[in-house]
C-alpha cells in the first residue's frame, strides 16, 4: 500500500484530495499546522470532523511563533463591523514555502516520500506563492535537495473542478471551513468565501443543465 502525508487544514481543497487519495487506497497521515491563524481552533475542529473516518488523526504543529507580530488579518482577526478589508491585508509571507519545508523534513523523517496538498492555483493579488508556477518551482527545488515528492492535484484546477470532484466523491461539502477573515463563521466576503460561494453556485447550475437534458 502506498503511504503519503497530507497537509489538511479542513478546507474543502485538502479535504477533497483526502477522499481522493482514500479512494485509490493511498494510506495517509495528514498534517496540520497551527501558523498562528485567528481560525486556527476552528479549522482543527472541522479537520477532525471531515476527513474520512478510516483515516489516521491528523497530527498537529505548532510553527505560530514565526508569524507572531504578523499585520496580515489572517493572523490578527479585524472587526468585520468595523474595519475594511482588502485582499492584500489577508497576506502571509512565505506560508507555502515554509508548509512544503516543514512538510519535507517531516516526511522524510518518518519514512514516508509523498506529500499532497490542496492547493489550488490562485488568482489573488499578492498570494504569489500560492500560484502554480511559484509551486512547480518549489518542488522543483525540494527533488534536487531530496527524495521528498510533492503533488498537488489541483494546481492546474479551478474551485469549480474542485467542487465537482468533491461531490463525486461524497465530500462533506458544508462541513469544511476556508474563511479567511473571520475564526468562527464563514464571512462570504473574503477571497476564499468568494470563490468558494461561485463554485458552488456553478456546480449546482451544471447539476441542474444535466436534470433538464
Amino acid at each position: 500500500m502506498k503511504n503519503a502525508i497530507l497537509l489538511a487544514s479542513g478546507g474543502l481543497d485538502s479535504t477533497t484530495v483526502a477522499y481522493s487519495l482514500e479512494a485509490q487506497g493511498v494510506a495517509v497521515v495528514p498534517i496540520f499546522f497551527d501558523y498562528g491563524q485567528h481560525c486556527v481552533e476552528t479549522e482543527w475542529s472541522r479537520v477532525n470532523e471531515v476527513l474520512p473516518t478510516s483515516m489516521k488523526k491528523p497530527e498537529r504543529f505548532d510553527i505560530s511563533d514565526i508569524f507572531r507580530g504578523s499585520p496580515s488579518r489572517l493572523i490578527s482577526e479585524a472587526d468585520l463591523w468595523e474595519d475594511d478589508v482588502k485582499d492584500d491585508d489577508l497576506y502571509v509571507p512565505y506560508r507555502t514555502m515554509l508548509f512544503f519545508a516543514a512538510a519535507a523534513a517531516r516526511a522524510q523523517t518518518i519514512g514516508i516520500f509523498d506529500v499532497y496538498t490542496g492547493f489550488i492555483n490562485s488568482n489573488h493579488a499578492k498570494e504569489i506563492d500560492c500560484t502554480a508556477d511559484f509551486m512547480n518551482g518549489l518542488g522543483n527545488l525540494i527533488d534536487n535537495i531530496g527524495a521528498v515528492r510533492f503533488s498537488s492535484p489541483f494546481r492546474y484546477s479551478s474551485k469549480t473542478d474542485v467542487v465537482r470532484e468533491a461531490l463525486r466523491l461524497g465530500v462533506p461539502v458544508g462541513r469544511t471551513y476556508s474563511c479567511q477573515a473571520a475564526s468562527d463563521f464563514p464571512c462570504g466576503a473574503c477571497p476564499n468565501c468568494v470563490d468558494r460561494l461561485d463554485a458552488l453556485q456553478d456546480a449546482r447550475l451544471e447539476y441542474s443543465d444535466t436534470k433538464v437534458g
